[in-house]
């Protein structure tokens, strides 16, 4: 996936929340927690919130991963 939310998760361990905190903080739905724990595109309008409730930037929450990155890590996976 073009998307990771791994800087969001590693927040959450150093706030000492969990996802369903974060969820019903933010206020979105199970399926929008289904897509970020599954690094799958979110709106802006989620991304906004996660960030109005953690008191943060996007940049803090979610990284754009290249494909050469992506299609790199497989091979080394392998």
């Amino acid at each position: 996936m073009p998307w990771s939310y791994d800087k969001l998760w590693k927040l959450l361990i150093d706030k000492k929340m969990n996802k369903v905190a974060l969820r019903d903080g933010a206020g979105f739905t199970p399926s929008t927690l289904s897509k970020l724990s599954n690094d799958k595109p979110v709106s802006m309008n989620i991304l906004a919130k996660i960030c109005e409730f953690l008191e943060c930037n996007v940049g803090d929450i979610v990284d754009y991963i290249p494909v050469d990155e992506r299609n790199n890590s497989k091979q080394t996976i392998k």
